[in-house]
Formats: structure tokens, sequence, C-alpha cells
């Protein structure tokens, strides 16, 4: 049986809610697996903590909640604080680079980190797109969901007329995580 328990974190305004809303959208809709989202957020709309708990499994899913997440998602250092000690010993911890600095780091756990934010602003004009780009980056590092799902459930779920703009999001992250994931196999 195959569960992936993740995490999505930040800050209100990074669209965190979103990502997680899509990959949950690819795994169900596009890769024909079973889907638990639960969301939460601070009273502020922008600012305040926010944080997403998807599971992906190929069977029916007893409980919603995540209980021993395999990959955490932080584009925060406040969302980094609050839940890498629920990261699973051997998980993932993506982060975005500009925005987190792990301060005790843990030996038991892969860190991979993406400027998300910077490229989203610099690369593509628009920081709004932060969260598409990490979600080609969870792509890249983590086996949860299609990259082919994870576009589609992305463009059906993002306002008309962004769809070049979320596209081109997605593919830089991807691209990033896939040109990380070589240099780490040459060493």
């Amino acid at each position: 049986m195959s569960r992936h328990e993740i995490r999505f974190s930040g800050f209100g305004g990074q669209g965190i809610i979103t990502a997680g809303y899509i990959l949950g959208k690819a795994a169900s809709l596009f890769d024909q697996r079973h889907v638990t989202l639960i969301k939460s957020y601070g009273p502020e709309s922008r600012g305040g903590a926010s944080s997403a708990q998807v599971i992906i499994s190929d069977e029916e899913i007893d409980y919603p909640r995540l209980t021993q997440p395999k990959l955490l998602v932080a584009m925060s250092q406040e969302a980094y604080a609050k839940y890498i000690g629920e990261l699973a010993s051997g998980g993932l911890l993506l982060i975005d680079e500009d925005l987190v600095e792990p301060c005790h780091p843990r030996d038991d756990i892969q860190v991979r980190a993406v400027p998300a934010t910077r490229i989203a602003e610099s690369e593509l004009g628009r920081k709004i797109v932060a969260n598409i780009v990490m979600l080609g980056f969870v792509a890249a590092n983590a086996d949860v969901a299609s990259v082919e799902g994870i576009r589609e459930a992305a463009l059906s779920s993002i306002p008309k007329g962004t769809e070049e703009l979320n596209s081109q999001a997605l593919a830089k992250g991807y691209e990033y995580g896939n040109q990380l994931q070589s240099t780490m196999h040459k060493v």
C-alpha cells in the first residue's frame, strides 16, 4: 500500500491552501488515487499561519489527519519552526531557500531547497506564483503525483488568463528540481 502524508505550510497570501488543493486534485482526478485535504489558517487573510494537510493513498483513507508526514513543504520560517518536529524520520523537507533557514538541522531527514519566491518574482515577474513553482519542485522530488496531473489540476484551478504564467511557474520548479536531482546523483 502506498500512502503519502504531506504538509504544505507557510503564511497567508502564499497560496499554501491552493497548492495543497492542486496536489490533491492531481492525485485524485488525474492519477486515480484516494485523497483527503484539511486546511488550516489563522484569522488574518494575509500574513497569518497557513497549512494544508494532504493524504494521498492507493486505498481508502480511514483517518483524514496526518499521523507521520513524510513530506513537509515549508515556505516560511514560522511554518518550518512549527512543523519540523512532526516530520517522520527518513522524511523529506522542501523549503523556499530565501524564506527558510533550517536552524536545528536533523540528520534523519533529507532537505532540499528551491528559491521559489525568487524564481516567481525575478524570472516570471509575479511573486504570486511561488506556490506553483514549489509544486513543480515537489513533483521533481517526491513521487506523490504525476507532473502531468499537477499541470492539469493547476490549469483547471487557476483564474482564466493566467494559464501561461502558471505553466511556466510549474515548469521552472520542476526543471530546478530535476537539475538538483542530477547534481545530487553525480556526487
